[in-house]
Parts: structure tokens; C-alpha cells; sequence
């Protein structure tokens, strides 16, 4: 960088980068120094200081000879003839001077080390300025800390001085000088710039990052000085370099205050954007922190190149239009379109302003995103700035921006960039906000179109983009709309049983083909326990969806290869597919002519299989093998586990509403299988429809099988229903669910059903009935103090009962004279109190 000063003198200046940046600071500074008589008149300022202080102390006159020096200086044709008097100027830093002297000769250094390396290299031939330098920065004179922490600026950044910068504890000393409230900008800039030039050192950023200087950091991001926002996201963009630091920056709370600056319309100069860009990118990197930048409005887009773009073909001349093909309802005031889609843009941009348009909100992002990408990409304008960065695969965009961009890049042909975009889409579909705008934008009829792509990861990506919108049941059903069904079955056909794509493809047909989602719209006819919202509260109302199974054509689901497929799943594959593959099964036979095909397939061997697991095991080998099973199992696969049964146990009641399928399978053995299961410690949830399955097996069974009394019904009252009626006790429903419960509870015990108040012992019911008794009224106490009495004549109940606190309960009842105060009181006589 050549900096021209006097007429008569030339001076190179190698200046570090981060000096490059326009300030009004920095210009005022390069401008000092660039004329080189103010440099003279500092060296005579402080050289005639000096010297006349020295007269007095003396008595004597002053030096003829410092004197010809200064004119020496004048007169020189270098800069660097001034480097004599370097030594003094760092002399008189030394704490014995005055500090006006100490200020103007660390000013002087300042300027001088503006120079380059070769003056910086001169000063620190005395290694003591450092030092010197660094103690400046506890001045109360701004310029003196400002000159200070200029000087160190320019000294850290050579890299052979950056360690010595940091050994005479100038990171301390700037933590101590910017906690400070009434610093000027400058003091911060510079101060700030230092910590830049230091944190370019992994080991230094972890120093700098795990100090009390973070959180001043982020707060400088929001100064009124543009300088001082640039030089902090500086520094900050250093410390995220290091993967190390990545949990306390995000933990202190960088991410938004970063992200602002990258927003559509966000006030920030480039280099800060530029900062927070490299900062984010290098954050995003951990999926978590990725979720939080999302969050934030900004989305992750791949970088393909600008060469990607050339195939982009848009129909031209063409107006916007809603993502469902149909034309958009704009006045179209331009007369002729142009050839680039600038009048495209413009039509697009009047529909945000238009407020006579009458769009929601995500179709006028998606028209105004979509159009804005697509003039970027005609113009040929797109990824310049990015192609520069080689670090990174992404850039950062606005969410309204980065949809557009992912959906344009779909339309490629390049196959790398479509594998990248389908990825990037997967990711960002974490909320239903992003999944919608995915729809909005046009993502879903692009996505279903390359199913069927020739190459390997562009299919793989497009299925996992599908998976992730699938959550949304408003994209879902776009998604079936755009004719999914067809090239997902043709590839489940074609892949790997256990395969990770397999699993993917099962999810969204398991959502599309979801046998819950009829029986929920029958049902379904306002607020449930209260809420303003229904079932469907996050996705869309019941009264606008539309179901599966009227709108999907038998034929399409009734290939014989898909069925053999899915049976073949639920035999030998995890838990989690049997679980998917159950579901769609239980679709598929509301048809007749699947239900009679995977009659065909000996699914009755294939859901024994699936029963049949080492860990469901009746109640006394359950007793002796429970600590094994508590060490060995994992929670999450008995979860698993547990949805697949409950899977299969829906989709064998309904096979068992076929007279065919009852006529040949043999039921004694599904019995055995499902009443094991009922008994084992599966969690409570999941045995509904194991309970449920059992009682129409039994009636199947008849009497001549199972003997005159049937065990079916006895063993599903102790596992299944008074666990759940304690359940909907103890988790403090509405106390007309609590009612209902107790009484419930109390008709099985009083018919004397085996085993069943031990049964609700075992479950812990004892304090949750207690609990109601002392706060419900009317019948539910009734109910629960019959309960309680028939518990008490258990002795081995009696400890629980008086831990439960029941004693102070009944006789408050027994005082009140309540109705209730004859049962309290023959309860209480069975207690020993």
C-alpha cells in the first residue's frame, strides 16, 4: 500500500490487513503520518521536552547537539533517519517520566510504527516497549490508551512479536480497559483490533474466548460506531475458528446478535457481514448450533458455483405465479417483460407492498424470494461474492432468500448441486414455519420429480428432503398430491430391507397411509379437554383435511412385490421399520384386494416372529430375569420394542375381522404370545391394544379351548385396565376423569376380581387414592375409601396407607360428620393407630 507524503518523499507502507477497512479513525491516523513534517514537529516536540527539562534540573543550556538532530530529521530524505531517536521515545515510557512525555512519545511510536515491518521491527529492538506500552493502557489520557493500544495493534501484527504481545499481559489489560463505560470509539477500536491480531493464535483465542471478554465482545456488536462493531466481529470471527470454543460462545448468547447482521434490510457495513458470516458458518458446523441459526431466520445454502447456474433455464416472459401453477391476480403495469426478468422481479417485489393482493404471508414470500433468485441467476449475478470464499461449502442467506435459492438450484443439471440442495432442505425442515415455506416455494413437486433420478445420491437426498417436509401433514398431503406413491413403492421395491433409505421411505408412507388419521376426523368435532385447538393443532384443521384412504387408488397400493416387501419387514427387521411396516399394513386392508394378498404371504408366521422377542416374557420369568433385563435392556429399545407390538397387535385385529384369516391361523399360539407380552414390564401405553387383540382372540377361541373360566379377561383387567385407572388417578386429569377412574376402579374390585387389589398395591395406588379422598368429594370419595377399606384388609398394605397419610384424612372426615364418616370410621378401625 503506497502512501505518497511530502513531494519530495516516498514511503511504503506494509500495513496488516485488518488496516485495510476505511475508518474515519485510521484515516486520520495514515493521514498524520503521511506528512512527514507532523512527524518532525513530534519528534521536536518531545526531543525539545526532553532537553529542556533537562536544562533546568542542570542550570545549563540546551543542546546544540539534539538541537542539530532535530534539524538532521528535518532535513532527511528517509523516515528511517529518524529511527535514532527511537531509543529515546522509548526512554521516556519509562514510569519515572511525565506522563505528558509518555504520552507523546508513545503517540510518536504509534505513527512511526505505521511505517511497516522494518519500523516495527526497529522498535522492537528494546524489548521493554512492550511492557511499557502495555501499562500505558491504565491511563486516565484517552489518547494516551488509545495510542497505546494502537502501537500493540501494529506490533501483534507481525506474527514473530504476537506471543511477546501476549506474555506482558495486554489481553488483561484490555479486559480492564473496556469494562470501562465512558471509553471514546477509538480507545475501543484499537484496544479491540489487538485482540483481532492475537486471536489469529489458536492457543490465544482459547485464552481470550474463556475470559471475561466474551460477553464484552457481543455487547460491541450493538455500539453506535460502525468501527467498533467491525472490530469485535473480528474477533469474534477468530475465536470460532476453534471447534473449542464453540460451546461458550453460543452459551454466552453470540448467535443473535450476529444474525441480525445478516437479516433481509439489516444496517451493518460488509466487513461486519462479512465477520458474522465466517463466524456463523463456522458455528453452524454442529447440527445443534444449526438449529439455533434457523431459528433465527437464516438458513445454511450450498455454494455450486457460479458455472452451475449456466443450465438454469426459466421460462421467460413469463409473470410470477403461485407455486400450484396458478397465475398470480397482479396488475401488470409494464407493457412488455424484459429479457433478464427484471419486470418479473419488480411485479414480484409490488406484491409484498400490495395490500389489495390477497396472499398469506408464505405465498408472498415465496413469490418475492422466487423472483428475486431467479433475476440473480439470468443476470448472471449470482454466488460472485461467495465463489471467493474457499473455506466453506455455504453461505449464509435469510430464510426468505436461502428457500428460493434451494428450490432454484432443484432445477439444475448439475447432479452435485441438486445432491447439496436437497440436502440443505433436509436440514433446514426442522419447525413447521420452514417445512410450509419449503411447500410454498415450490420444493415439493421438484423433489417428487427426482425420485426417480438416475443417480444414486441425488435420489438419496431428495428421499431424506421428503422425510423431514413429510412431518408437516399439510406438506404431507401436498406431497401425496404431486403423485408420490408410485415412485417411493417402486424404489422400497428396489432397496436393501435394513438400508437407511428404506427407513426414510417408510416414514412418509406411513404418514401418508396413517390408519389413525380417519378415525381421528370422525371423532374429531371441536376443543379437546378445554383447548381452543384440536388434534391437528400445529398442521391444519379437520374440517379442511383430506384422508388417505378417499383419495388413493386401490390399485396403486395393491402390487404384490410392495406387500411381500412390507411382510418381509415386519419379519426380520428392527423394531422401528416393523413398526412402519405394521402401520401401512393395517392401511392397506381397509382394501379387499390387499386385505386377501397379505392373507396370502403367511403373515400370521410373520407377526409370531415379531411377538416372539427374547425380552417378552411372562410374569415369573420376568421376577427371576428383571435385574438382567434392567442392566442389558436400554430404555429406548423397550420403547421401540413396545410400538411394535402395539403395531402389529392393530393390524391383527383387523386381519382377525376376516372369516378367512380366522379359519386358518392358529390362535392358541398368537394367545400364548400376546398374554406374555401383556404380563411383561412393556410400558403401560402400549398394551391397549395387546388387551384388545387378547379379548377378540378369545371370543375367536371359544370356550372348548380355553376352558369354562376364560384367564384372558383376568389377566387384562391386572395388567392393562387398573394400571391405566390408577394412571389417569395419580396425573391429576379433570376431576371428572378422576372420578370416572375411581369408580371404574372400584366396580372390578368389588366383583372380586383375583389379585386385584394387590394389583393396584403393586402400582402404587395407595397415595394417589389417598390424595383424592382427601380433595375430591361426592361419589369419588366414596369410591376411594371403598377401595382403601378393601386394601386395608391386606396387612402388608397397612404401612403404605399410613405413609400416605391417610389417618389425619379419615378423621377429618369422621369429625365433619360427613356423609362419608361411617366408612372413614370403619376404615380407621382396621388401621393400627
Amino acid at each position: 500500500m503506497s502512501l505518497t507524503t511530502h513531494p519530495h518523499f516516498k514511503f511504503t507502507f506494509s500495513i496488516h490487513k485488518s488496516l485495510a477497512e476505511p475508518s474515519t479513525a485510521r484515516i486520520k491516523y495514515l493521514h498524520n503520518f503521511s506528512t512527514f513534517n507532523s512527524f518532525n514537529v513530534k519528534l521536536r516536540s518531545v526531543v525539545t521536552r526532553v532537553s529542556s527539562s533537562s536544562d533546568s534540573d542542570s542550570g545549563g543550556s540546551f543542546d546544540d547537539t539534539v538541537s542539530q538532530q532535530v534539524s538532521d530529521v528535518e532535513a532527511s530524505s528517509s523516515p528511517i533517519s529518524g529511527d535514532s531517536y527511537i531509543g529515546l521515545f522509548i526512554r521516556m515510557l519509562g514510569l519515572d517520566n511525565d506522563i505528558l512525555d509518555r504520552e507523546q512519545a508513545v503517540d510518536a511510536l504509534w505513527k512511526y510504527s505505521l511505517g511497516g515491518k522494518k519500523c516495527i521491527d526497529e522498535i522492537m529492538k528494546s524489548p521493554g516497549s512492550v511492557i511499557l506500552t502495555v501499562n500505558l493502557l491504565k491511563s486516565d489520557s484517552s489518547v494516551a490508551c488509545e495510542a497505546a493500544a494502537g502501537l500493540l495493534r501494529m506490533i501483534s501484527s507481525v506474527n514473530i512479536y504476537r506471543d511477546l504481545v501476549a506474555e506482558s499481559g495486554a489481553i488483561e489489560e484490555i479486559t480492564s480497559l473496556l469494562t470501562q463505560s465512558s471509553l471514546t470509539p477509538e480507545v475501543k477500536e484499537q484496544s479491540l483490533y489487538v485482540l483481532a491480531n492475537l486471536s489469529v493464535d489458536e492457543k490465544l483465542r482459547v485464552q481470550i474466548a474463556n475470559s471475561d471478554l466474551l460477553p464484552l465482545l457481543i455487547k460491541f456488536l450493538d455500539d453506535e460506531e460502525m468501527n467498533v462493531n467491525e472490530a469485535a466481529g473480528g474477533v469474534l470471527a477468530n475465536l470460532a475458528l476453534s471447534v473449542t470454543n464453540h460451546k461458550v460462545m453460543v452459551e454466552a448468547g453470540v448467535i443473535p446478535p450476529l444474525a441480525k447482521f445478516l437479516r433481509t434490510n439489516s444496517e451493518g457495513s460488509k466487513v461486519i457481514k462479512k465477520e458474522a458470516q465466517s463466524a456463523l458458518l463456522e458455528l453452524a458446523k454442529d447440527d445443534y448450533y444449526k438449529i439455533l441459526l434457523i431459528e433465527e431466520g437464516l438458513v445454511l445454502v450450498p455454494l455450486v458455483g457460479a458455472a452451475a447456474y449456466k443450465s438454469f433455464r426459466p421460462s421467460l416472459h413469463s409473470w410470477p405465479s403461485l407455486p400450484d401453477g396458478s397465475e398470480l391476480n397482479v396488475k401488470q403495469s409494464i407493457k412488455g417483460p424484459s429479457r433478464f426478468g427484471a419486470s418479473e422481479l419488480l411485479v414480484g417485489l409490488h406484491v409484498e407492498d400490495d395490500k389489495n393482493t390477497k396472499l398469506e404471508e408464505a405465498k408472498k414470500n415465496a413469490i418475492v424470494g422466487r423472483t428475486q433468485q431467479q433475476f440473480l441467476a439470468r443476470i448472471g449475478a449470482i454466488e460472485i461474492e461467495d465463489e471467493n470464499n474457499k473455506n466453506h461449502k455455504f453461505t449464509i442467506l435469510p430464510w426468505v432468500d436461502g428457500v428460493a435459492r434451494m428450490v432454484l438450484i432443484l432445477e439444475l443439471e448439475d447432479e452435485s448441486a441438486i445432491a447439496k440442495a436437497a440436502e440443505s432442505i433436509a436440514d433446514a425442515s426442522i419447525s413447521e414455519h420452514m417445512r410450509t415455506s419449503f411447500k410454498e416455494a415450490g420444493a415439493v413437486k421438484n423433489l417428487v420429480r427426482l425420485i426417480d433420478h438416475q443417480s444414486e445420491p441425488v435420489k438419496v437426498a431428495v428421499i431424506c428432503a421428503l422425510e423431514r417436509l413429510s412431518i408437516s401433514n399439510d406438506v404431507c398431503q401436498r406431497i401425496e398430491a404431486e403423485g408420490v406413491l408410485d415412485p417411493l413403492i417402486r424404489s422400497l421395491k428396489d432397496l436393501d430391507v435394513n438400508g437407511n433409505s428404506t427407513h426414510m421411505i417408510l416414514n412418509i408412507l406411513s404418514r401418508i397411509l396413517d390408519p389413525s388419521k380417519e378415525m381421528k376426523s370422525k371423532f374429531y368435532d371441536g376443543p379437546v379437554n378445554g383447548s381452543r385447538k384440536g388434534w391437528n393443532e400445529a398442521r391444519t384443521s379437520a374440517s379442511s383435511f383430506t384422508f388417505s384412504s378417499e383419495t388413493i387408488r386401490e390399485k396403486d397400493l395393491s402390487d404384490s412385490t410392495f406387500i411381500s416387501r412390507l411382510v418381509e419387514i415386519l419379519t426380520t427387521s428392527s423394531p422401528v421399520l416393523q413398526t412402519k411396516a405394521a402401520s401401512i399394513l393395517e392401511f392397506l386392508t381397509t382394501f379387499e384386494s390387499c386385505r386377501e394378498k397379505i392373507t396370502s404371504l403367511d403373515i400370521e408366521s410373520a407377526l409370531n416372529t415379531l411377538f416372539q422377542q427374547k425380552f417378552f416374557n411372562g410374569k415369573e420369568d420376568m421376577e427371576a430375569e428383571y435385574d438382567f433385563q434392567e442392566s442389558e435392556l436400554d430404555t429406548l429399545e423397550i420403547e421401540e420394542a413396545g410400538l411394535a407390538v402395539s403395531a402389529a397387535s392393530r393390524l391383527l385385529t383387523r386381519l382377525l375381522d376376516s372369516e378367512h384369516f380366522q379359519k386358518n391361523i392358529n390362535a392358541s399360539t398368537l394367545t400364548d404370545s400376546l398374554r406374555k407380552i401383556l404380563t411383561s414390564k412393556i410400558p403401560l401405553q402400549y398394551k391397549d391394544w395387546i388387551a384388545a387383540c387378547l379379548v377378540k382372540l378369545s371370543f375367536i377361541s371359544g370356550p372348548t379351548k380355553l376352558g369354562s373360566e376364560n384367564p384372558i379377561n383376568t389377566e387384562v383387567m391386572l395388567y392393562e385396565t387398573i394400571p391405566r385407572l390408577i394412571e389417569q388417578i395419580k396425573d391429576n386429569y379433570s376431576p371428572e376423569s378422576q372420578e370416572t377412574a375411581v369408580i371404574e376402579l372400584n366396580r372390578i374390585i368389588s366383583e372380586g376380581v383375583v389379585d386385584s387389589t394387590r394389583a393396584v398395591a403393586n402400582q402404587g395406588g395407595i397415595f394417589p387414592l389417598v390424595k383424592l379422598i382427601e380433595d375430591g368429594n361426592g361419589r369419588a370419595v366414596d369410591a376411594g375409601l371403598a377401595i382403601l377399606y378393601n386394601l386395608s384388609m391386606d396387612a402388608e398394605n397397612h404401612p403404605a396407607i399410613l405413609a400416605a397419610g391417610a389417618v389425619p384424612v379419615l378423621r377429618r372426615i369422621v369429625l365433619s360428620k360427613s356423609p362419608q364418616w361411617e366408612r372413614a370410621l370403619n376404615l380407621l378401625r382396621t388401621l393400627p393407630t
